[in-house]
């Protein structure tokens, strides 16, 4: 295996995770944002609270890993996705700050007025972020960022590929926020608040599923290499985000939220990987290959030991804070 492709796959190992469970965290927004008022609503947002609180801020590493990841190991192509993508780029970082803000400041509102406002703040904002960030991959994925220079700011990313894939990402997030909440609520003994989610979360679901497969049409038109990498080497991946997807809506419907949880990252991760390998080769798609983007030999060597190294000591404790906040002592605090 070649440095320049070691790098991209530690790259893309930190794509995956956030895409997972930064995107469980941004899809806790739309249960917010829909759970009704300050009455009715109370106690699905205290879960969320409950469920979110000790890791919004943690998901975020993946983030970055990813982007220092990028700028460094492949400058050129990073280069040319920042300017060519800088409208929906600084959208999403708008979101994500003001996600973290409304969140924070309507746990210490003095009033209810004010606390409603964070509230839509952070649950509004859980959504925008999400959408952008998912119109950054599509345009990349559609090859409208061009190596060479800046592409155009406006119809590089308000294309038919770069909305469906915004969409999905949105879709995908609020389908694994809601089996998480649902697990999370039957874990701590709220049954009832449990069935309410579970319902809502099917629906979710199955427009999830609706979302990926429709869109491999409208993406065959707009973005040919990669409908054909997804209706070819990728198709497994794609199968198995079916297969998972529906074993998790089995589980759901069957009460079993605990094991759905693992079948709704399989399928959504499986979407992610799916769009990577079919992808492939290229790092912006007919326009840069990841051979072509790399950087100096010395520094693809320097990141690999960075990368191992941040898998020795970020994710441990990581892990132990998520097997912490799944444990019986958390609940009972």
């Amino acid at each position: 295996m070649t440095p320049e492709l070691a790098v991209a796959m530690a790259l893309f190992v930190g794509l995956v995770v956030y895409a997972v469970f930064g995107g469980a965290d941004f899809g806790s927004g739309y249960y917010d944002l829909t759970a009704g008022g300050a009455a009715r609503g109370a106690e699905l947002r205290t879960e969320i609270d409950h469920s979110i609180g000790p890791v919004w801020e943690a998901n975020h590493v993946w983030l970055i890993y990813v982007l220092v990841m990028w700028w460094t190991g492949f400058p050129t192509a990073f280069a040319a996705a920042m300017s060519t993508l800088i409208v929906p780029l600084l959208l999403a970082l708008l979101g994500i700050v003001l996600r973290g803000a409304g969140f924070a400041f309507r746990k210490y509102s003095p009033t209810l007025s004010q606390a409603r406002l964070y509230g839509a703040l952070f649950a509004g904002s859980s959504l925008i972020a999400p959408f952008f960030l998912g119109t950054v991959a599509g345009a990349i994925a559609s090859g409208r960022v061009p190596a060479d220079g800046p592409g155009d700011r406006w119809s590089s990313w308000l294309n038919p590929t770069s909305l469906l894939v915004g969409v999905i990402a949105v879709a995908c997030g609020t389908f694994l926020a809601g089996t998480f909440l649902t697990a999370d609520a039957t874990r701590t003994g709220h049954h009832r608040l449990a069935d309410r989610l579970r319902r809502r979360t099917l629906l979710v679901g199955a427009v999830s599923g609706v979302l990926v497969l429709g869109s491999l049409v409208p993406i065959a038109r707009d973005a040919p290499t990669l409908a054909e990498g997804l209706t070819g080497r990728a198709a497994p991946l794609i199968a198995a985000s079916v297969v998972g997807g529906m074993a998790a809506l089995v589980l759901l419907y069957r009460y079993r939220p605990r094991a759905a949880r693992v079948s709704a990252v399989v399928a959504v991760a499986s979407v992610v990987v799916g769009w990577g390998v079919a992808q492939y080769p290229w790092l912006l798609v007919d326009q840069m290959t990841i051979a072509q983007a790399a950087g100096a030999p010395a520094t693809l060597r320097a990141l690999l030991v960075v990368a191992a190294l941040a898998g020795v000591v970020v994710v441990p404790p990581l892990v132990y804070l998520f097997r912490l906040t799944q444990s019986e002592r958390w609940t009972q605090d």
